[in-house]
């Protein structure tokens, strides 16, 4: 239980842009690493952490409920929520007294691009949990392009994308 709490508290430190930033760090933790789950489950746990009504931390207790029920779970989402909140907490109050300063503005313009590539890596973490493939591909991109050129509810795209992988893998 230590080490669930200890390596979701180095993760809760990495999430510049929250969760899905640290999805491949995660993966390459809790998958590849420890073989606390396995790729499919990975995708599966997160899948459900994000067609569950809440904050996409949701994966982070699903994980610690596989490993140790619901003490894992606890201990889990208490390593991930308690650091960062805690850091933003003293980090906001740094942040806004130096709202005037110049450098803030470069600092905010430098880490959008890195949150950005965050996200996209944890895109390919999850869309590709037994190596990239062409349906994996196909997928991802048709689900990428859905969510750029619609209003689907992301729901419904993750949905349709389950039933894609569902009539490709079978």
């Amino acid at each position: 239980m230590l080490e669930l709490f200890l390596y979701f508290v180095l993760l809760s430190l990495l999430a510049v842009g929250g969760i899905s930033s640290i999805m491949p760090e995660m993966q390459r933790i809790v998958v590849e690493q420890q073989q606390w789950v396995s790729a499919t489950e990975f995708t599966q746990l997160f899948a459900i952490s994000q067609a569950a009504p809440g904050p996409n931390v949701l994966i982070c207790s699903l994980i610690g409920w596989k490993l140790a029920g619901l003490w894992g779970a606890l201990v889990a989402l208490a390593g991930i929520c308690v650091p960062a909140t805690a850091l933003a907490w003293w980090a906001g109050g740094v942040w806004e007294r130096f709202r005037d300063a110049p450098w803030r503005r470069l600092v905010q313009r430098a880490l959008a691009p890195v949150s950005i590539g965050f996200v996209f890596a944890g895109g390919y973490v999850l869309a590709t949990p037994e190596g990239l493939g062409w349906r994996n591909a196909l997928i991802a991109i048709a689900s990428a392009a859905a969510l750029c050129a619609t209003r689907i509810s992301p729901l419904w795209i993750l949905a349709g994308g389950g039933a894609a992988g569902w009539l490709l893998f079978r």
